[in-house]
């Protein structure tokens, strides 16, 4: 299916390489992982395969073709979905379907079954005559992916399809690609989601533009044998007590799983000493997973701690509820996006708002932010009505929105240049806001270059950083690390953590349910509707076992739901 020998590709002036000497050929059928840091070349790669980029260098055959000299005949044997969404969002649903089916000269006749399949998969039936760009941004997802199959392809080529969807449409996607593998399509699966890579039948792992490993994910995880464990049992703060670990040689990665600590040891001698640590807690072996060994052959998480541990406590008079949301409504017509949401999060609390795409999280968020006028009901912000005060409610918090929001013709430096004249910074204070900014995040080599061709994660770095110039009081994170990978994730939360013991109050929507396990409290909206809350171990047992995942809660609880208006469990 696909045969790379030698493979090259500089941008620029620079000659900066994207892809460095990769070898390796596909054979027809199963899915293929695609996976790496930010940076990695994914994408790039995936774009030369496709035929829209040029190599610099080595040989290249996809589908029995040279992209470079046989792109309309390979264009007709493959279909790409881009990871940045592609399609027109002044276009509806079904004309943005019947576009692609036109560019791929599908039939009438043929349509109609087609779009009926495409539409019942993506749960798009009833959107049909929405504007792509008023869809949330899951949903987008599921358009794109819909409109590169309204032609069965030999290949696809799929760059972080699952970006942005809930844990149901996830596992619909995979059931989805599965039977196309099983009709004999090859697939090219790129993902930041490394529990996805375990479902591949191969992966293949890029890093700086080399493939670092090539096999099946079981080979992957081999040489971590008797090194992942289980910290069970902790009597003290699981965030602190991680955060302490990851500063240690002997400890490679750890990460918040349950009640637990998951912990990836340098070797098995390590674990004598550090079940030792913990009186009446215990340290148990447990089996390897993709995610572990990808950060072991990656060098382990940073050890080092978030400089937002250095600052100084956040000490207002409103020590007790920052956040409160009463009765929250928002009607588009006679759509109710939300409706009667009311939640309080107290001072440096971590508040997770979850639910499938379409629930009205963002539309919550943006209510809660000021950026959304509500139907009905109120909110406020460290005191301050959204309706009365707004301005006084907004110049209290920091916003980073789920879709990359600032100026992609703006360097990174003056994107913080701009952002903290935003919130009034000046003279030294903005100097020392900005230069504090770059070394948090590690935006030097990058200052210079615009934002918006800077790889995904650092995006969202610097996003974060603009949100974070005047240290607010309340923190508003909008899936600030959907499509990165799993080492930014745990640099992103190891600064969430010290905002909040610093006293910063964060709200985060995400869809990736290892990550909500770090919060204290999680609402989960569903049709609109706030249908439970609680703490992620609460969430469980309501769904009815402790020792279920929050993943797997999050399918029960949303499945199950019945009754809306009713349904407000906590």
């Amino acid at each position: 299916m696909i045969s790379v020998a030698n493979l090259t590709k500089r941008f620029g002036r620079g000659n900066e390489t994207a892809l460095n000497n990769l070898s390796f050929d596909l054979l027809v059928g199963g899915v293929t992982g695609l996976v790496g840091p930010d940076g990695a070349g994914k994408t790039t790669l995936l774009r030369v395969l496709a035929g829209l980029l040029t190599r610099t260098k080595g040989e290249l055959r996809v589908c029995g073709f040279d992209p470079q000299k046989n792109g309309a005949q390979l264009h007709a044997q493959l279909s790409y979905m881009p990871q940045k969404f592609g399609l027109y969002e002044d276009l509806t649903v079904l004309e943005n379907l019947n576009l692609y089916a036109d560019l791929r000269e599908l039939g009438t006749e043929r349509r109609q079954d087609r779009f009926d399949a495409l539409l019942e998969f993506t749960g798009l039936a009833t959107f049909t005559d929405r504007l792509a760009g008023a869809l949330s941004g899951g949903m987008k997802q599921k358009l794109g992916l819909a409109c590169s199959l309204v032609r069965k392809p030999r290949l696809l080529l799929l760059d972080e399809p699952s970006v942005g969807v809930d844990p149901i449409s996830r596992r619909e996607l995979w059931r989805m690609v599965k039977n196309l593998v099983d009709d004999g399509i090859g697939v090219v699966w790129s993902t930041a989601y490394l529990d996805e890579a375990e479902l591949c039948d191969r992966v293949i792992v890029l890093s700086e533009g080399r493939s670092i490993f090539d096999g099946s994910p079981a080979k992957m995880t081999e040489p971590l044998a008797d090194r992942t464990f289980h910290l069970v049992g902790l009597n003290h703060s699981r965030r602190r007590v991680l955060e302490d670990l990851l500063t240690r040689q002997e400890i490679v990665d750890g990460v918040i799983e349950g009640q637990n600590l998951r912990l990836v040891l340098s070797d098995r001698a390590a674990s004598r000493s550090l079940a030792e640590e913990f009186p009446g807690a215990k340290l148990s072996s447990t089996r390897p997973r993709f995610e572990d060994a990808f950060m072991d052959r990656l060098g382990g998480a940073k050890q080092s701690r978030s400089p937002f541990r250095k600052l100084s406590k956040i000490l207002r008079p409103e020590n007790g509820v920052v956040i409160r949301s009463n009765a929250l409504t928002k009607k588009f017509g006679s759509f109710a996006a939300a409706q009667d949401i009311s939640f309080e999060i107290e001072r440096g609390e971590i508040y997770g708002l979850i639910g499938p795409n379409g629930a009205g999280k963002s539309t919550t968020f943006k209510m809660m932010c000021g950026l959304l006028e509500p139907t009905s009901g109120n909110a406020s912000i460290a005191g301050y009505d959204l309706g009365q005060s707004p301005s006084q409610a907004r110049g209290r918090l920091g916003y980073m929105a789920q879709k990359f929001s600032l100026y992609a013709d703006l360097s990174v430096h003056q994107n913080l240049e701009f952002f903290a004249g935003v919130y009034g910074l000046t003279g030294q204070s903005r100097r020392n806001a900005i230069d504090e900014m770059v070394a948090t995040f590690d935006l030097t080599s990058i200052k210079e270059k615009n934002a918006g061709i800077i790889p995904l994660g650092h995006k969202q770095r610097l996003a974060l950083a603009c949100a974070l110039m005047h240290r607010p009081d309340v923190l508003f994170l909008d899936e600030p690390t959907s499509g990165v990978d799993p080492r930014t994730r745990r640099e992103f939360w190891s600064h969430i953590n010290a905002l909040s013991d610093n006293g910063t109050t964060v709200v985060v929507t995400t869809h990736f349910m290892e990550e909500a396990e770090y919060c204290d409290r999680v609402g989960l909206i569903f049709a609109g509707h706030m249908i439970a809350e609680g703490s992620p171990a609460e969430l469980k047992l309501h769904a009815g076992n402790s020792e279920m995942t929050l993943e797997e809660a999050f399918v029960e609880l949303v499945t199950t739901s019945s009754n809306l208006p009713e349904a407000t469990a906590s």
